[in-house]
């Protein structure tokens, strides 16, 4: 037998390949940026890093060892050196596509784990197909940072299918409005005006808070934070602290909120604790051309007039007084019902004199 016999023989006995062709292979040497494997074939099928996988950062020799089985796609059978070029990551997409596919027309809920954070959005990978969130479609309300989401296993739907145009989108945003819905929903059957109830601040506004009671948002009025006066609800607030808070308003999907509660009432008991003809102590708030306005306890705010300031002409309360100066002044007026209190300073200066009259006789 002729040695040329003997080699075409030998060829012969080896299996052909072509380009695009699904083969195994065994794993007969790993390099940190190569894999080499025997398909039987005239020459080995060699795997680079970036047939492998989309990580570039990864060493070959800790994912796969000599001896470990693979299914591959043939991309050249003579990459021109007489090996065959291989891909692994290729043939786990097209896997992948499929099972996206599947999803996509039975509107499954997939979950997966977010790989890279891109600065549109989000990447993850469905059984080696890669599938793109828009940042507009993590969540159901605006995200300006989303490398929360880095690492972590989130659930979505495909919007979009279209792998020729390399286009697989995923959307999270439709599952979180239905999940939102569904809370609604159970949250406006047993909710009612007058309960109390606990929530977390959302978002916070120079008109007030947003309280995420469990899937509704209430909001929580500036008039309403407090039965004082509040300035500024984002020195109060912030978004994440825990309240406690009253349902005052229920209008369709709209909750309105109050801190204030009526065992708190600074008005309660208002004819025993201001009542006319006491003397009272109180700190300056606010001051206008025709009067100050004195808080005697939080929430409650009387008004002295200019008129009544002094006995001496008085031009405006700013020449005599400043904002936060404490004073002693006698009640000279309770309205409960409109929550109006009137003060004196002069009442108590007119009756020291007399005081003093008496005293020299």
């Amino acid at each position: 037998m002729s040695e040329l016999s003997f080699e075409q023989m030998l060829e012969d006995s080896l299996k052909t390949i072509h380009n695009g062709e699904v083969v195994e292979g065994t794993v007969i040497d790993v390099k940190p940026d190569e894999i080499i494997l025997n398909i039987g074939y005239k020459a080995d099928g060699i795997i680079t890093k970036s047939e492998y996988s989309n990580d570039q950062s990864l060493d070959l020799t800790t994912a796969v060892s000599v001896g470990d089985t693979m299914t591959v796609k043939v991309l050249k059978v003579n990459d021109g050196e007489g090996q065959v070029l291989l891909t692994y990551k290729r043939l786990a997409a097209e896997k992948g596509n499929e099972r996206v596919k599947e999803a996509f027309e039975n509107k499954e809920v997939l979950k997966a784990t977010v790989t890279q954070i891109l600065g549109g959005g989000l990447s993850a990978e469905v059984e080696g197909a890669r599938v793109f969130i828009p940042a507009s479609l993590v969540s159901d309300s605006y995200e300006k940072d989303l490398s929360k989401y880095d690492g972590q296993e989130i659930e979505f739907v495909i919007s979009e299918f279209n792998p020729r145009r390399n286009r697989i989108i995923g959307d999270r945003r439709q599952l979180l409005v239905a999940e939102r819905a569904e809370k609604q929903k159970e949250l406006f059957a047993k909710l009612q005006v007058g309960d109390t109830i606990e929530g977390v601040v959302k978002n916070v506004t120079d008109f007030g808070a947003f309280i995420d009671l469990g899937g509704v948002d209430g909001l929580l009025h500036i008039s309403e934070m407090s039965w004082g006066r509040v300035e500024n609800p984002k020195k109060v607030f912030q978004i994440g602290d825990q309240v406690k808070v009253l349902v005052k308003d229920i209008n369709e999907t709209k909750v309105a909120l109050s801190l204030k509660f009526p065992e708190t009432n600074p008005w309660a008991n208002a004819e025993e604790y201001f009542a006319v003809g006491s003397v009272i102590t109180g700190r300056v708030a606010r001051m206008t051309d025709f009067g100050a306005f004195v808080e005697l306890k939080p929430g409650v705010d009387a008004l002295l007039h200019v008129s009544q300031i002094s006995r001496a002409h008085v031009e405006k309360p700013s020449d005599v007084l400043s904002i936060g100066q404490e004073i002693t002044a006698k009640i000279v007026d309770l309205n409960e019902s409109e929550k109006k209190i009137s003060l004196s300073m002069k009442a108590l200066e007119a009756a020291e004199p007399e005081a003093e009259g008496q005293e020299e006789e």
